[in-house]
């Protein structure tokens, strides 16, 4: 894909690739992933279903090694609807059924066997990928039970349309309080951003555009919990001074990468990636900041 070649010589930390019934993204990144090299590679999110947890780690293995070591496996149980829609399969609760996942998923990209028998998962055995390393997992995550679950057993959380409030408030203290001592949680937050004169036509654009997933039974319980409407009052937007300033209000909340989707016009977007390339080239580690692609959802 050309975005992850424009991404990494735009100066770009990272790339994330969603899994929107299109491009397979761990196939994806270990096709082209050594025509953008240096840039980090990020899958927001793969799905928990339909794959097993063993044939995932396998694959996720698969796409670390062809890459050089430069994934962040993002995972996430997806929602009922497409669930059970799309695959015909049964929905589990969602905590319950994404813990088994990552009882088998973590343990097996460090090298390790497993024997796991839970309600919806069983798995036994491992995966031969010698001279490979784990990449970092990531767990798509909003409610309080998720977020604890992301705390316990992976790096961190990706999360989108959050406020900085919401982050300072709620997210950041369920994370970082239910982390293991001493470690430091990578928070990754997914926003829509506008580098824009024309802030209503790019509200009500956003509204049209994520107005459906806005109605998705976890996000819209995000939403409510920070009190906003839809996608388009998570919207970061204003002239580039404007930009920037909001974006070092979530880097003040504890986000420690930002995944930027330009949205609005083709000469807005344009203009948005100018800055966010800016940006990134002057952050100097302070955080990451990242292009995206596609819609993260978790």
């Amino acid at each position: 894909m050309a975005e992850i070649e424009r991404a990494a010589g735009s100066g770009f930390s990272s790339f994330w690739l969603g899994e929107h019934g299109g491009w397979d993204p761990l196939t994806v990144f270990a096709a082209v992933g050594d025509r953008a090299p240096g840039i980090q590679l990020g899958t927001s999110v793969m799905a928990t279903y339909p794959r097993h947890p063993l044939a995932l780690a396998a694959q996720a293995l698969t796409t670390h090694a062809a890459t050089g070591g430069r994934l962040t496996l993002g995972i996430g149980p997806s929602h009922r609807p497409t669930v059970e829609g799309r695959y015909g399969l049964t929905w589990q609760p969602p905590v319950e059924h994404t813990r088994e996942v990552l009882e088998v998923v973590g343990p097996v990209l460090r090298g390790e066997d497993v024997q796991v028998h839970g309600k919806s998962i069983t798995a036994f055995g491992g995966v031969a990928a010698p001279g490979t390393t784990a990449p970092s997992v990531l767990l798509g995550a909003h409610g309080p039970r998720m977020l604890r679950l992301a705390a316990e057993l992976t790096d961190g959380v990706l999360t989108q349309w959050a406020t900085p409030r919401f982050l300072d408030e709620s997210l950041v203290p369920a994370v970082v309080s239910g982390a293991a001592v001493g470690a430091q949680p990578r928070i990754v937050v997914g926003l829509l951003v506008s580098v824009t004169s024309d802030m209503d036509a790019t509200r009500r654009r956003v509204g049209e555009e994520f107005g459906a997933a806005a109605t998705v039974p976890t996000l819209r319980a995000m939403l409510d919990r920070q009190g906003s409407g839809g996608a388009e009052d998570t919207l970061v937007a204003g002239d580039e001074s404007a930009v920037e300033a909001e974006m070092r209000r979530f880097a003040d909340a504890g986000a420690t990468e930002l995944v930027m989707l330009p949205v609005g016009s083709p000469e807005d977007q344009a203009r948005t990636v100018g800055l966010l390339a800016d940006v990134a080239a002057r952050s100097s580690g302070a955080w990451a900041v990242s292009a995206g692609s596609g819609r993260a959802s978790s």
